[in-house]
């Protein structure tokens, strides 16, 4: 291509670089900022749908916002183009303040406010308003140091741009987040850009710069970099802080998997809590209530070979292993940290009764769906303890093709059982997961339990919460082509919590609440998260 070279008027000249040199310069400092203005996006994304819930929700809300506002910023950019020197170094001064300080505002509005949508959505848009901006004040920038053609400089510029988001997309997950962590991570990418547009600004087009704007811009920059590496310094007393916060002052344990983040509280087996990913999963004052009401239905019957989705806590293993004939309990967990911490941890391996160190105990770390779809093995029970359908990462566990490799696991007379989140709150949810069991070649018997209020904020997939003093657990018992028997063992373990008449009481309340008409979710079409009521089909109604 050639491209129409227009010698500059003026100013190139007082340039304290070749034209060639400034070009480059202007797109290097084009790459360093869309790296950092995709790390900032990423990074709100992820903490978005670690503290508020569901990944799609959170990530669409991000991008649609800044999106909208980038065009904003593009507007808003064409007053400064007179001033596109110290403009541009402003707007970098401001976009890294504000990036690179985002993850901790919204952790601590999460931790001491209770609510961090508010927050999410202004720093994307004020986040978007400042990338939208660089655009404009960059093509006079670089048109500036080497005038030519506006096709030719769009595309240098855009090119630039789009490597660098590729950079910035590729380095936060595989060398920010486990390295630095979310927080010290955006604040590292802050730096990076307040040192990357100022340098730009202050030494290429020094200048272009009035003596007063040169030294504000120093300022301006110094400061910046100061509040984010002070913020950096004290980063850990910030966290500990906000772990208390939000997990009481009981915190033992604290630890940032590759695949969630696992939190441990309480001094003893009677007062332990396990959250993960800020969601309570068990808490030691009723997670036996939980755990007698997932197992112990689906024990009745043949129960040699018993397979546990999830359950990584020991605590539904611990309910199997009170059966002596089984033989085999297989355990299938994701993240290998929990199932460490149910053999290691004094508190949480006393309460699941050291279930880790029965020889018939076999644990697998692996994804639950790749690993059903790979083995060819018949179980006579299958415990699916997932997280909650609502959260995106674990949908596709109650998908129709998921139930689907479930009924080929089971044996002819097999029994499933799965809890399908609190029937009371969410009935739309329960009956969609019902749905989705039937499209999958499973005939279900549903039942509900009622749980203990713990008086924590917990996860909506283990009830409580602030609102409500008791929530109901509903489970669904499903066998390959006939529904098995609603029944406890014969002969089998006396639980502490359930027995005939929980249950019979347990199939007639879940049946009243039916909502007949709803459709499956499967991988290409996911429903749980359209309605928290989950509305039914045409023709169907709430009885």
């Amino acid at each position: 291509m050639i491209h129409q070279r227009i010698s500059p008027r003026g100013g190139a000249a007082r340039l304290p670089v070749r034209p060639r040199t400034g070009r480059f310069l202007v797109l290097a400092a084009v790459f360093v900022c869309a790296a950092c203005g995709l790390v900032y996006e990423l990074e709100l994304v992820a903490l978005a749908s670690y503290l508020i819930g569901d990944s799609v929700t959170q990530a669409s809300v991000v991008l649609s916002v800044m999106v909208f506002a980038m065009g904003i910023g593009s507007l808003l950019a064409k007053r400064l183009r007179c001033r596109a020197a110290v403009g541009f170094g402003m707007v970098e001064a401001a976009l890294a303040l504000i990036g690179g300080s985002s993850a901790l505002v919204l952790y601590a509005s999460f931790a001491w406010l209770g609510d961090s949508q508010y927050a999410l959505v202004g720093f994307s848009l004020a986040i978007g308003v400042l990338i939208g901006a660089e655009i404009p004040l960059l093509m006079t920038l670089i048109q500036r140091v080497d005038r030519q053609d506006a096709g030719g400089a769009v595309a240098d510029l855009f090119a630039a741009d789009y490597v660098g988001a590729l950079v910035g997309g590729l380095a936060f997950p595989f060398l920010l987040l486990p390295v630095l962590g979310q927080l010290t991570g955006a604040l590292f990418t802050g730096a990076v850009n307040a040192a990357a547009g100022g340098a730009l600004v202050l030494w290429v087009f020094r200048r272009d710069l009035t003596s007063r704007s040169r030294w504000l811009l120093v300022l301006v920059n110094g400061a910046v970099i100061a509040v984010l590496a002070t913020a950096t310094v004290l980063v850990d007393d910030f966290e500990r802080a906000a772990r208390r916060a939000v997990y009481g002052d009981e915190v033992r344990v604290a630890v940032r998997t590759g695949v969630q983040e696992v939190v441990l509280t309480g001094t003893d087996r009677d007062s332990l809590g396990l959250y993960l990913d800020g969601r309570l999963r068990v808490s030691a004052r009723d997670e036996y209530r939980y755990h007698e009401a997932l197992v112990h239905p689906a024990m009745n019957g043949p129960r040699a070979r018993v397979l546990i989705l999830g359950g990584g806590d020991g605590l539904a293993a611990r309910e199997t292993l009170r059966y002596e004939d089984v033989r085999s309990v297989t355990v299938v967990e994701l993240d290998p940290a929990v199932t460490r911490l149910a053999r290691t941890d004094p508190a949480l391996s006393e309460l699941n009764d050291h279930a880790f160190r029965d020889p018939r105990v076999s644990v697998v770390g692996a994804d639950a769906f790749t690993w059903l779809r790979a083995d060819r093995g018949r179980y006579d029970v299958v415990v699916s303890d997932l997280p909650d359908p609502g959260i995106t990462a674990s949908t596709k566990l109650y998908s129709a093709e998921f139930y689907g490799l479930v009924a080929e696991a089971l044996a002819p007379d097999g029994r499933f059982v799965v809890h399908a989140g609190p029937l009371g709150a969410r009935p739309g949810t329960f009956w969609t997961v019902e749905a989705s069991m039937r499209a999958g070649g499973l005939a279900t018997r549903p039942y509900r339990v009622t749980g203990r209020y713990t008086g924590l904020a917990a996860s909506p997939d283990r009830g409580g919460g602030e609102a409500r003093k008791r929530e109901a657990w509903g489970f669904l018992l499903a066998g390959p082509g006939v529904a098995p028997r609603l029944a406890m063992p014969v002969g089998g373990p006396v639980p502490r919590s359930l027995g005939v008449r929980e249950l019979r009481e347990g199939a007639r309340a879940a049946d009243d609440t039916r909502l007949p008409g709803l459709l499956p979710s499967t991988l290409v079409h996911p429903r749980y998260w359209e309605d928290v009521r989950a509305r039914p089909a045409s023709g169907g109604r709430k009885r």
